[in-house]
């Protein structure tokens, strides 16, 4: 087999579709800043710029068949003119225009009546200014032509101060306050208890780009990978169960400990999302479930962290799925090997410079782990270094829940969790 195609980004994520695409015969050409970045190592070449260096990409273009990214920070716009000179980008840069920021996705949601959490503009909370109502002043009978009468603008002496902000009708605090672009890992989201946290964002954020969800009570948080082939086939990975630390990914469990109707919820959100949009490539859901049943929380437009099960797990990773929609190949199989897996993160607990080789050594003996290094040279807390995953036996959900559980306690034993 042979081809070439292109990632925008060399992060971790573009790391694992470089070795997807080794295993798979397809040469893949990188776009990244730095010749340390994680992907540089394992890439057929690499184009040293930053990932939104319309040059950088013009010359990847030049090295490969097709291009996709490995996140959504994207300028579309300056994209189109590549796009327009024949460049082929996948997903294409249409699908990807909902989904590159989170109001756009939220409005994408309501349109397809796709249930998420209700939300509002953050500018939603800033009253009008006081004054005046605009509009035309009255003018004695026959106008100006009759008697050379001029309008006299009226304006307050001292204008008033805009009114302090508050929520519209209908939502109340706590609500999650979040950046419509650019936020991940935790970053670009503040939780909002009153009014004097909400005037406090406001001092410091540029309203218009931000936005204001309700609080969610949830029971579980769900994700599900999905995928779309250029002729519209469409499979689903398994959905998978994913516990956040200070708002980053911690664990994923695969399968989820759900009902199969919550299952097949999700996957036909996923396949009409993909649908909708004409999508092609590989898609991650993020959900609440509980009370008010299954709710979108996030789509990323790409492979995903609640994914990384899949190498060792599937009978074809998400990555190689990536590879293999971009280059034009039939999809793999998505269906698990094993009975389950559990995906730990390995998220930095310290400040430091260090390979953490004994760590890595201990997590590796662990029966069925699989340790992912990203080879990032320092570590600072939440940062995610690598992680590893345990293939798990237990046939049952109860008791494939309880062995998950008992080998996460084994990998806490040698990799703690950052502080809170």
């Amino acid at each position: 087999m042979s081809g070439s195609i292109g990632v925008v980004g060399g992060g971790q994520l573009a790391l694992m579709l470089a070795e997807a695409a080794r295993r798979l015969g397809v040469e893949l050409h990188v776009q990244t800043p730095l010749a340390t970045d994680p992907a540089a190592a394992l890439a057929t070449s690499v184009v040293l710029a930053p990932i939104d260096d319309l040059a950088g990409t013009r010359a990847l273009a030049a090295l490969c068949q097709a291009i996709s990214f490995e996140n959504e920070w994207l300028n579309l716009d300056a994209l189109a003119a590549l796009e327009a000179e024949g460049v082929v980008f996948l997903p294409r840069l249409q699908a990807l225009q909902p989904l590159v920021s989170k109001r756009s996705q939220r409005e994408l949601l309501g349109r397809l009546q796709l249930a998420s959490p209700r939300w509002i503009p953050l500018e939603a909370v800033l009253a009008p200014p006081a004054g005046l109502a605009p509009g035309p002043l009255p003018q004695p009978e026959g106008g100006p032509a009759a008697g050379g009468w001029q309008p006299v603008i009226l304006q307050p002496a001292n204008p008033p101060e805009p009114a302090a902000p508050h929520l519209p009708e209908g939502f109340s605090f706590p609500l999650m306050a979040k950046a419509a672009t650019g936020g991940y890992d935790g970053r670009g989201t503040a939780c909002i208890h009153d009014d004097e946290e909400l005037a406090a964002l406001l001092e410091r954020v540029p309203p218009e780009q931000w936005l204001l969800e309700e609080f969610v009570t949830f029971e579980q948080e769900l994700a599900l990978v999905a995928c779309r082939d250029r002729d519209g086939n469409v499979r689903t990975f398994p959905l998978v169960q994913t516990h956040q630390h200070n708002r980053v990914c911690d664990w994923v469990l695969a399968p989820a400990p759900v009902s199969h109707a919550v299952q097949a919820r999700a996957r036909n959100v996923a396949a009409s999302l993909l649908t909708a949009l004409d999508y092609a490539g590989v898609l991650s859901v993020e959900f609440f479930y509980g009370s008010a049943g299954l709710q979108v929380n996030e789509l990323a437009p790409r492979t995903h962290n609640s994914g990384h099960y899949t190498i060792e797990a599937t009978a074809t990773s998400q990555f190689e799925q990536q590879v293999r929609i971009v280059q034009g190949l039939d999809l793999g199989d998505t269906a698990l090997k094993v009975p389950g897996a559990l995906m730990v993160n390995l998220l930095g607990f310290e400040t430091a410079e260090s390979s953490y080789e004994e760590q890595r050594r201990a997590l590796a003996d662990l029966p069925g782990a699989s340790v992912h290094w990203y080879g990032k040279r320092e570590s600072s807390p939440s940062r995610k270094l690598g992680h590893v995953t345990v293939l798990l036996s237990e046939q049952q959900p109860e008791q494939r829940l309880q062995e998950a559980m008992d080998r996460l306690d084994q990998v806490r034993a040698i990799w703690p969790l950052p502080p809170e």
